[in-house]
């Protein structure tokens, strides 16, 4: 949908519920404690009630003095019952309220969108907010009846069997207007077997459930649609969403795109490759595919058509760059949390698996378009036009902290939940900073108030989270009387709404999913298809991994990444474990399939993100795209057969000898991705003749197998290909054209 929330009151409303939903999440994601004591008798429940009754106070004396409150009231009725949901639950909201309110949130934002931007009719607009209110009223529901839910688990009333159902209708409508009609038909798919799996043939039938019986799974509990995709959509995701936004408010894309400009923008073909190492750098704190093409690629797609690069070609950088945003750590893409959390691992594990392939995906990319500059002569711009990158840095270098702090608790073992947590409170602190230290008047005042400013921020190893969020409240006060400050705190509204608004199709997905992942715990459907790939990978483990990547690729044709990797790993990832495929590796197997379904055409998301900037076909750039990323599709296969391109242990290596082994499967690969690009592009010095080409192409087929004296017949053709095309460059000799 298109950006924003509309125009009107209306639409005004909307905004101010998606700041309310970013609220209720930052509340219940921090833990922030509202009903413990920070003086004697008085707790944060106390205090926010006391601001809201004084706000309260202020719109009706504005009111009776003739002043707009319109814009108040907006704010005030949103952000009021929010605080009520928030303050019923002593210690804390539990996580099953926690996981429905979200749902419910993430329906009526979802409605009031497709109200404002995709319903013509008036009667339209109304059935789309009258599913979005009925959404948010099943997640109330949970709310009222927590603790009778509680009590009859497993049992339905009539009002719990109307809500159940209620709920997978609103999910299944509002996914089908809002990312199209794949996800919804392959989740009903499963909720058919679920109903009519005990009439199908063994060994496919079950022993049959009653609607009943399926309604209370799918829509009660945390099997269904609040299972754990659904929890870590409600915790973890959507806090680093809210990271990222906050980050691109304080202007860290413009930071990146400088720095990119500066090292790479006048080397051969610079902008193609400011456009890779970009989209790298926004990877770091976008895992959105989607949302990079869209936001990187306004800038670079034209810039590189400008410079010489085929329309598609262009389209094909931007969308292979970002898509790999999703596998770049420290915050990669929301299936990484959902991982961890499916598979016991902290996330530490899983950014340490992805470090060196995501190195080495965006390296294939950049190889890729510095061959296509050379085939095609293209230069770099022009020295002048470009910025200094140790200038842009050492400008805005504060905006790197958060994202430092970040990778600093993670590998220190603290959870992504706290992590993300003090990264999004430490870039509101340097946002809200910077306001009040612009109305500083000296530089030294303002050196003493950033070192002040650090060392309290640092005191969060200490004393927790909540001294940031004190000094987020002082800043916001202080804010309120220095100039510039006011407009500071509405850039943070809006980026608090800008969140709530990137989150929906994530959480969305994440609630539909939990339909599969309910079926595959009521029916036990997930082991029967675990064996069937179990009995063909006693055969042959190679055939089972194309299988399983051809499983993902065709359901990420229809769906996106996130409830594809649900999807598959429920149904291939334990057989392929059963296979001897290490835990992490046998989930990232699946993982970047999942990504590479974006690139593939017919239905490439992230080619078709890229078609309307670029100004070309979607399918031809997915082509181009599915050409660049290449590489990629075999860097799974290379970490199956050795786990140590993914950093994992390896059985008999320890020491020195696993470090070596790492280095010489960095290597290996790095030479089969290189051998890959000239192959696929015909060019290296100069332009490849047809035998070079294929020589190359079967010295990184070669490579990438896992056969005996593969490898040394990999270095042999290597070796002889790249020697004598440097010899016959090195001559001057015409080439042969180029096939």
């Amino acid at each position: 949908m298109p950006d924003g929330f509309g125009a009107g009151a209306t639409a005004r409303i909307l905004f101010w519920v998606a700041v309310a939903f970013s609220f209720f999440q930052i509340v219940t994601a921090f833990g922030i404690p509202l009903d413990r004591d920070f003086l004697p008798g008085v707790d944060l429940i106390v205090v926010t009630g006391a601001v809201f009754a004084l706000w309260a106070v202020k719109i009706a004396v504005d009111a009776a003095r003739g002043r707009p409150v319109a814009e108040a009231l907006y704010a005030f009725v949103p952000l009021a019952l929010t605080m009520v949901l928030l303050s019923r639950f002593g210690g804390g909201v539990p996580s099953q309220i926690v996981r429905t309110i979200h749902v419910g949130f993430l329906c009526l934002v979802a409605g009031g969108l497709l109200a404002m931007h995709r319903s013509q009719t008036p009667w339209g607009r109304a059935i789309a907010w009258a599913l979005g209110i009925g959404g948010f009223l099943v997640g109330l529901y949970h709310w009222v009846f927590y603790f009778d839910l509680v009590v009859r688990a497993g049992e339905l009333i009539p009002s719990d069997f109307v809500v159940g159902i209620a709920a997978i209708v609103i999910l299944f409508v509002l996914v089908w207007r809002v990312m199209g009609p794949a996800l919804p038909i392959v989740a009903g798919i499963f909720l058919g077997y679920c109903l009519f799996g005990n009439y199908l043939p063994a060994p496919f039938d079950h022993r049959g459930y009653t609607l009943e019986q399926v309604i209370e799974h799918m829509s009660f509990g945390t099997e269904g649609l609040y299972a754990v995709p659904t929890a870590v959509s409600a915790t973890y995701i959507f806090l680093f969403i809210l990271f990222g936004s906050f980050l691109e408010r304080a202007g860290m894309i413009q930071l990146f795109t400088d720095v990119a400009m500066g090292l790479f923008g006048g080397a051969r073909g610079g902008p193609a490759k400011v456009s890779v190492f970009s989209s790298a750098l926004m990877g770091t704190i976008s895992g959105s595919g989607v949302a990079n093409v869209v936001s990187t690629g306004q800038f670079t797609i034209p810039l590189m058509k400008r410079f010489g690069y085929r329309a598609a070609f262009a389209g094909g950088v931007e969308a292979t760059a970002s898509m790999g945003g999703q596998i770049m750590p420290p915050v990669m893409g929301a299936v990484a949390f959902i991982m961890a959390e499916t598979i016991g691992v902290p996330y530490a594990e899983v950014v340490q698996a992805a470090i060196v392939p995501a190195v080495l995906y965006f390296a294939s990319a950049f190889w890729a378009v510095h061959l296509e500059a050379g085939r095609c002569g293209l230069t770099g711009m022009p020295r002048s036009e470009l910025p200094n990158a140790l200038t842009a840095f050492t400008t805005k270098w504060y905006l790197v902290l958060p994202l430092a702090v970040l990778v600093y608790l993670l590998f220190a073992g603290y959870t992504p939940l706290f992590s993300g947590s003090v990264g999004l409170a430490l870039t509101v602190v340097l946002i809200l900073g910077a306001a009040v230290a612009a109305g500083l008047a000296h530089e030294a005042m303002r050196v003493v108030f950033w070192v002040g400013l650090g060392l309290l921020a640092a005191t969060f190893l200490i004393w927790g989270v909540l001294v940031i969020l004190g000094l987020v409240a002082v800043l916001v006060i202080a804010s309120l009387f220095v100039r510039g400050g006011v407009e500071t705190l509405a850039a943070c509204r809006d980026a608090l709404a800008e969140g709530a608004r990137q989150a929906l199709p994530v959480g969305l997905a994440c609630a539909v999913v939990g339909i599969v992942i309910g079926t595959m715990t009521l029916t036990g459907i997930g082991t029967i298809f675990g064996n069937w790939v179990v009995s063909i990978g006693k055969g042959s483990l190679a055939l089972s991994l194309v299988l399983t990547m051809f499983v993902s690729l065709l359901l990420g044709m229809g769906i996106p990444t996130i409830p594809n990797y649900i999807i598959t790993s429920s149904l291939a990832a334990p057989a392929l474990l059963d296979l001897g495929v290490p835990l992490i590796v046998s989930h990232m197997f699946v993982f970047y399939f999942g990504i590479m379904a974006d690139l593939t055409p017919p239905v490439a998301l992230a080619a078709f993100a890229a078609a309307p900037i670029a100004k070309e076909n979607g399918f031809r750039i997915g082509f181009q795209a599915l050409r660049i990323a290449l590489p990629g599709f075999v860097i799974p296969y290379m970490a199956v057969y050795d786990p140590a391109l993914m950093l994992q242990p390896v059985a008999g290596l320890s020491g020195a000898a696993y470090w070596l082994d790492v280095s010489y499967m960095i290597f290996k690969t790095g030479l089969a991705i290189g051998l890959w690009g000239i192959a696929s592009i015909g060019y290296l010095w100069s332009p490849l003749q047809t035998w070079e080409r294929v020589v190359a192409t079967i010295a990184a087929l070669s490579l990438f197998a896992a056969l005996s004296m593969t490898d040394e017949i990999g270095f042999a053709l290597a070796a002889v290909v790249l020697g004598w095309h440097w010899w016959r460059t090195r001559r001057g000799a015409r080439p042969a054209s180029a096939a």
